[in-house]
Parts: C-alpha cells; structure tokens; sequence
C-alpha cells in the first residue's frame, strides 16, 4: 500500500464512520477498486490506526460532552450525567455479546460486494422510514430506547448496513430528538470500538505492509476527515436531510451489486 491509497482509504473510513453509508461497506469497496488489503488479519496495524483516528475525532468533535459526563460521574448522588453514562452502557450489551461471539463468523460469512449491496439498500430504507416518520421528538433517550438503539448498532455488524445509520433512524423512529440521536449515537460507539480494538490487540499479528509513512499519512487522513464528517453529520441530523444519504446509498447499492455479477 502506497501513501495515496493510504490517505484515500483514511479520508473513505473518517467520512463513512459518521455519515450514514457504511464505512465496512465502503472500506471494502475502496479496497476491490484500489486493489489493496485491508483485511484486519492480513495488517491489523492499519485498521486500528484508522479507528483510532475516528475515536480522536469523535473526542475532539464532543469534547465538551464527554468532559461534562466525566464530571458528572463523580457525584455523591444520581446525576443526569451518571444515568445518560448508564444509557450509553446499556446500549453496549447487544453489540458487545454479537462482538464476543458472532463478529468473525459474520464477517467470514458475509464480506462479499454482493452483501455489500444488499445491505446498503436495507440503510436507504432505513434512513427513509426515518425520514418520513413523523417525530414525536421526546427530549431524553430512556434505558428501553438506549437498548433498541443498541440492538440496532450490533445488527449493523454486517457490512454495507451503516452502524451510525442504524443508530440514528432506529432513535428518530422512536421519536427522539433529532439532536440528542446523533450525539448518542456518536458517543456510543466509543466503547465498543475501544472494546473491539483491544480484542484485535490481544489476538493480532501486527505484521503486515503498510510502512510509516502511509501508515501516518492513513491516520491524519481519517482524523481531520473524520471530524469534519461528525461536526457536519450533527447538522444534518438536526435539519432532516438524512433522505440524500437514502438516495447514496440506494446508488451505491445498485453500483455494488452490478459489480458483484460483472
């Protein structure tokens, strides 16, 4: 892997990891056509720079947040802090038993483009149900909401279905917030990709091709890309235009799925 395929795959996974398209979908995608190998057993090392990379963003992006629920966690009685620290754990649960004991077979049995496409076209009509749902937009997320949000993060273990997609239609549809999704969504996901890079260090062969330089070049890449995508993903969010993101990925679905036959 060269340093331009690893920058153009950095800025694919610091888009793709907050936009609703599906960034392991779009990952593999990158790699068919830049003929390069991503694959986390063949070089570990690159794929955790990239998510470190998006972990930073996102800290960086909702600093405020996540200084503000530190804080809180250290009070003497229950804050509001501590029970949305507690939502955020609860939505763990599905996505961390899926992790332990289903996420290799998942995707040894369905990387293919041909996956791929199906399950871009399940995150179009998704992002559309949501879209055209009418929002009841209650101001918290309780524990039940916090779980079904969950359930909808592990479900998007499969790639080509977006886990940020999933996460903020399944909140909008519950009537939700249109803010408070996206910012749950986002600061969700941080344990578990901390949870999941750490399974990867503890089972890993840091081996691999991918030298220094491109290795660097991949992570500033993802960072500064991805903290635009996440500042600019909130945005959207609150404004409702998730319906394009429908559209992409209804397009790249068609695109993935033709390539899958050809």
């Amino acid at each position: 892997m060269d340093t331009l395929q690893a920058i153009i795959l950095g800025v694919v996974q610091g888009l793709t990891e907050f936009l609703p398209v599906s960034s392991s979908g779009h990952l593999q995608l990158a790699n068919e056509l830049l003929g390069t190998n991503l694959d986390p057993e063949n070089n570990l090392t690159f794929s955790l720079t990239l998510h470190a990379a998006t972990v930073l963003s996102t800290i960086v992006i909702l600093w405020s947040e996540i200084w503000r629920l530190i804080k809180g966690l250290f009070s003497r009685t229950f804050t509001p802090e501590q029970a949305y620290v507690l939502k955020i754990v609860v939505s763990m649960i599905p996505v961390g038993i899926v992790g332990l004991f289903f996420k290799d077979y998942i995707e040894a049995a369905f990387s293919s483009i041909a996956v791929v496409g199906c399950m871009l076209l399940l995150t179009s009509i998704l992002l559309s149900f949501a879209y055209y749902a009418k929002p009841r937009q209650k101001q918290d997320i309780s524990y039940r909401d916090a779980f079904i949000i969950g359930l909808a993060q592990a479900v998007a273990v499969m790639p080509g279905l977006s886990r940020s997609g999933s996460t903020i239609a399944t909140g909008l549809l519950l009537g939700n917030n249109k803010q408070s999704v996206a910012q749950f969504s986002f600061l969700m996901v941080l344990p578990p990709i901390l949870g999941n890079a750490l399974l990867d260090v503890l089972k890993g062969d840091f081996g691999g091709s991918v030298e220094t330089v491109p290795l660097i070049a991949g992570f500033v890449a993802a960072f500064i890309t991805g903290c635009i995508a996440c500042k600019w993903m909130i945005d959207i969010v609150k404004r409702g235009k998730l319906i394009w993101f429908a559209v992409y990925c209804a397009v790249a679905a068609v695109i993935a799925l033709v390539a899958s036959i050809l």
